[in-house]
């Protein structure tokens, strides 16, 4: 694809975005205002900004990235809108904060490449563990965490002279750090592990001291993570780790044990957490509980059989009905308004997403380049199936939330950094 074609990809989602705010608008018997000029133009200003740095400083970047992120942000957006103005706005200034991550992310490393993150691993491991405690500061500190739902996510920053306090999710950003530490440590060590030293039955390991700091970075983040009731991220991370030693080794001894281990750690959760006792049996059993666990799962099954093949229409569903429909439950509120149709073109975006990121680190020639844009595909790929999953009653709702469509700042410029690492690596990979 070519450069004028992602342009055009690019001004395409903006336009989506923008017809999408003005439906909503003649559904609720509005005229055309400015809130459909700013969503075009806040949409064509950030991904416009990100593709002018693509072609500043990674050049060769794949070109499939782009187009796709602002479809899904377009999508998740014109639902934000629907259900809640005010959050819609919040999410504008999030996403033009996000592209300019994005860009200084590009220009950071315009000279230097992404191989210069490997000599920061420690550094980075160490502030991303720093990231993940800092929800844990006193409520009394003028910077302090803040617990929402039954787990301790969230930084909330108290300013004078504002009506509400500024919040993010450092979690999201430390998941960026730790997958880079994962790519850095497992590409020097990938030769040494490969060879065999030890084996456990029909499977073979490598030393154990090769495998020490990593277990030592899982085992900080869960103990962590845990800690806070943060079981969506803990299950996201250990995938990561899990897929990143299959990775780097092509055991599947990581595989089979990480299933048994996730299977195990479910099992104590179920009876240590009362709030994972009520989504395991809001999961198995929702219209059972429906005045209670179960409500959210049942109002989300009634809005996506209501949605049909083509959906109700924008505007004209009840998304409003489904507690955490901008975060959550996001995808319940496209299959309502959206259908069979719109759903499956999410889909199709998140499978394009994670087949493009995959096919960059299989045409990378370096290995520490191999395993970033495995880990970080992985990490948009794994958060989408788990989010996915719980929505369509997979598996119990894990409360993190879906990839550039949810509401919420913080994982917003997360996967934007994400997206310009890929668009980094892909470039170099062609050098």
């Amino acid at each position: 694809m070519t450069r004028r074609a992602e342009a055009g990809l690019i001004a395409a989602a903006a336009l989506v975005a923008a017809v999408g705010v003005g439906i909503v608008e003649f559904t609720r018997g509005n005229w055309l205002n400015a809130q459909v000029v700013v969503t075009f133009a806040v949409f064509a200003i950030t991904f416009g900004a990100v593709q002018v740095a693509v072609r500043l400083w990674a050049p060769g970047g794949s070109s499939l990235l782009l187009p796709t992120a602002a479809f899904l942000t377009a999508i998740g957006f014109i639902e934000i809108y629907r259900i809640d103005g005010d959050l819609a706005a919040v999410q504008r200034w999030s996403l033009l904060i996000a592209g300019g991550a994005a860009v200084g992310v590009l220009w950071v490393l315009r000279t230097s490449g992404v191989a210069v993150l490997r000599r920061y691993r420690y550094v980075l491991l160490a502030v991303g563990v720093g990231f993940l405690l800092l929800p844990l500061l006193p409520d009394a500190w003028p910077i302090h965490g803040a617990t929402v739902n039954g787990s301790r996510l969230w930084v909330r920053i108290d300013l004078p002279g504002l009506d509400r306090a500024l919040s993010f999710q450092p979690g999201e950003i430390a998941k960026v750090l730790i997958t880079i530490f994962l790519a850095s440590y497992l590409a020097e060590r990938a030769e040494a592990m490969s060879t065999v030293h030890r084996k456990i039955g029909p499977f073979k390991l490598p030393e154990p001291r090769h495998l020490f700091p990593v277990f030592i970075a899982a085992g900080a983040a869960f103990a962590v993570l845990t800690y806070q009731r943060d079981l969506g991220a803990s299950l996201l991370l250990f995938g990561l780790f899990v897929a990143m030693l299959y990775i780097a080794t092509g055991r599947s001894f990581y595989v089979i044990s990480g299933g048994f281990i996730a299977i195990g750690a479910g099992l104590v959760a179920y009876g240590a957490f009362d709030h994972v006792q009520r989504r395991i049996e809001a999961w198995l059993d929702p219209f059972g509980h429906f005045s209670d666990a179960g409500y959210q799962t049942v109002q989300a099954l009634f809005a996506m059989g209501s949605g049909a093949l083509t959906g109700s229409g924008i505007g004209l569903g009840r998304p409003d009905l489904i507690p955490a429909a901008t975060t959550d439950f996001i995808f319940a509120a496209v299959a309502e308004e959206m259908g069979l149709a719109g759903s499956f073109a999410v889909l199709a975006g998140f499978a394009l997403l994670v087949a493009a990121g995959f096919g960059i680190a299989i045409r990378s020639r370096d290995r520490f380049r191999k395993y970033l844009a495995s880990g970080l595909t992985v990490v948009i790929g794994l958060q989408a199936f788990i989010i996915l999953a719980g929505v369509l009653r997979i598996m119990p709702i894990t409360g993190i939330t879906l990839p550039f469509m949810s509401y919420g700042g913080s994982s917003l410029v997360a996967n934007m950094v994400i997206l310009a690492l890929l668009l980094k690596v892909s470039d170099e990979e062609r050098v």
